[in-house]
């Protein structure tokens, strides 16, 4: 029973450390029964708050928001100041923090902030747990109209998916639609042995920041993923081209919140119908995120048409109060669906 107690302690405070780190809005706190410990608030310091802690922290903003809640929610825990009081490196954290110069908030709009994705289904026994951190803009759409600038839930989904059935991935050929961060680029080529992962988009502005998110990771110079701009609807294939991308094949096609917009379905689909013309056995995964019922139908009717078959997968993702990592709203229904003809 102890033992118990102990570890729900720990995954308390796991889970806060890595939403932190996920910049989510809503943040699970510990409860007020650990959070007046010394040594909680000290291994929360050291974890996420210290100046050495982080290599790639919150911006300040965030930073500064989070540790006044929890200084608030700390003082409101302690019960006999003889025996708890609030941590002095906390305090002298957020001091720093309120004397410091920051961005005004349109500023920090406007800026991108690090993000790191825990993953905990990937865990095995290491330490840290297997990461994926990128550079978002996470309130901000580009002056293009690109949505790539930030990962959506259907791309946490799909990620949490691959990891539970790695063998997709191991030793295939791999190319994203759509990849905007690149997270599920990334999240094959480091943590699941592709041959080749290729994070393809068709906005010149998200392709050119990929190179970045790469080199987050540790695969700056990898030959294990590369960034390609791949426009849907435009032909893969040019007169004076022999093969497309080299001759290099590919074996699975993923994509994440590609169907949003139905004025894209029929471009979208006739990408797909040009790469199964080239490679007839791929496999085809996109995962959807259900904003209203008539789009994804769009997207099914326009599969239909070119003849393709739409087979839903059952993967259920646990409830918030459950999960670990990566975090996602658990409202919004989100669909993974096998493509094939």
């Amino acid at each position: 029973m102890v033992q118990n107690k102990i570890q729900g302690n720990v995954d308390s405070i796991d889970r806060f450390c890595r939403q932190y780190l996920q910049l989510e809005r809503e943040l699970d706190y510990p409860s007020s029964t650990i959070l007046k410990e010394a040594d909680v608030q000290d291994l929360l310091y050291h974890k996420i708050f210290s100046n050495d802690a982080l290599s790639y922290p919150p911006p300040k903003r965030y930073k500064l928001r989070v540790l006044k809640e929890l200084l608030s929610r700390i003082e409101a825990s302690i019960d006999d100041w003889d025996l708890y009081g609030i941590s002095d490196d906390l305090m002298t954290a957020f001091s720093i923090l309120l004397l410091s110069p920051l961005p005004s908030e349109l500023t920090a709009v406007l800026q991108k902030s690090y993000v790191t994705y825990t993953l905990p289904s990937l865990d095995t026994s290491s330490t840290p747990s297997p990461q994926v951190t990128l550079l978002e803009s996470r309130d901000l759409v580009s002056a293009s109209g690109t949505t790539g600038l930030r990962t959506w839930e259907a791309s946490l989904h799909l990620g949490q998916y691959l990891a539970a059935n790695p063998y997709l991935i191991q030793g295939k050929h791999v190319l994203e639609l759509g990849a905007g961060t690149g997270y599920i680029s990334i999240l094959c080529a480091k943590f699941l042995n592709p041959i080749l992962a290729i994070a393809s988009d068709g906005s010149d502005d998200v392709v050119a920041n990929l190179p970045e998110n790469f080199f987050l990771n540790g695969l700056q110079g990898s030959a294990t993923v590369q960034a390609m701009e791949l426009k849907w609807g435009h032909a893969l294939v040019g007169t004076e081209d022999e093969h497309w991308n080299r001759g290099i094949p590919v074996d699975v096609v993923l994509a994440a919140d590609v169907t949003y917009d139905e004025e894209i379905i029929p471009s979208l689909v006739g990408t797909l119908e040009e790469l199964v013309g080239m490679f007839p056995h791929i496999t085809i995964l996109i995962a959807a995120t259900e904003r209203n019922q008539e789009t994804f139908q769009a997207f099914v009717e326009v599969c239909q048409k070119k003849n393709f078959t739409v087979d839903e997968i059952d993967f259920t993702l646990p409830p918030r109060e459950s999960q670990r990592g990566p975090f996602y709203n658990d409202q919004v229904p989100i669909r993974i669906c096998k493509i094939s003809k």
